[in-house]
């Protein structure tokens, strides 16, 4: 019961952090506020990926609202109670993994996109201008000067995508932990996952 109760808790964390990845995500298609970079198609290409609206968004939504329902009292896989705990496990399990696989994609997105920088205007017209630097420039602010539009684009940046990398990074942890439950209680026997004959 205690561990169905924690792992009811985790579930329900994982939806608060799948509307902040959403709302997140949304932000880096208007830098600094503006809209009109969106339109013109002059943001980097890593947000397209749609990684903190659709994974780390909407399918965790939909994989915490599957868990949720899995752990309340009133799901009934099958008729005998000893086999519904059983694909409650099996099923959780499989949940819980494509829960880290949605989030995992956010997080590797999110990184490459910080890593590479944003797409800005310097003096040398648009492009990126830190892609060459391998991530240092996320520890050298003197030259993101170099960025002249949009505004403050290098801030808006780093600060969305490393909240994006956080946010993912927690779904990753909360889906970890919940398998880790389910596994321990096969392996500390509190009923096995193998059906037996006749048990339907």
């Amino acid at each position: 019961m205690g561990s169905q109760k924690c792992g009811g808790c985790l579930s329900g964390l994982l939806i608060p952090l799948a509307l902040w990845s959403i709302i997140v995500n949304l932000l880096l298609y208007f830098p600094n506020g503006q809209t009109s970079y969106a339109f013109s198609s002059k943001l980097t290409n890593y947000v397209w990926y749609f990684e903190g609206i659709c994974f780390s968004g909407i399918m965790m939504l939909m994989v915490a609202v599957a868990l949720l329902v899995l752990e309340s009292d009133n799901c009934q896989c099958c008729q005998s109670e000893n086999c519904s705990k059983k694909y409650m496990t099996l099923l959780s399990i499989i949940l819980s993994g494509l829960g880290i696989s949605f989030s995992g994609y956010c997080l590797a997105i999110s990184a490459l996109g910080l890593v590479q920088g944003p797409y800005c205007r310097t003096l040398n017209g648009w492009e990126y201008a830190f892609e060459g630097t391998a991530g240092r420039f996320l520890t050298d602010s003197s030259i993101w000067i170099q960025c002249l539009e949009p505004a403050h684009v290098v801030e808006w940046n780093i600060i969305l995508f490393s909240i994006l990398i956080a946010l993912s990074g927690l779904q990753v942890i909360i889906c970890l932990i919940r398998i880790v439950i389910q596994l321990s209680k096969i392996l500390c026997g509190t009923y096995s996952v193998i059906i037996q004959p006749g048990i339907i």
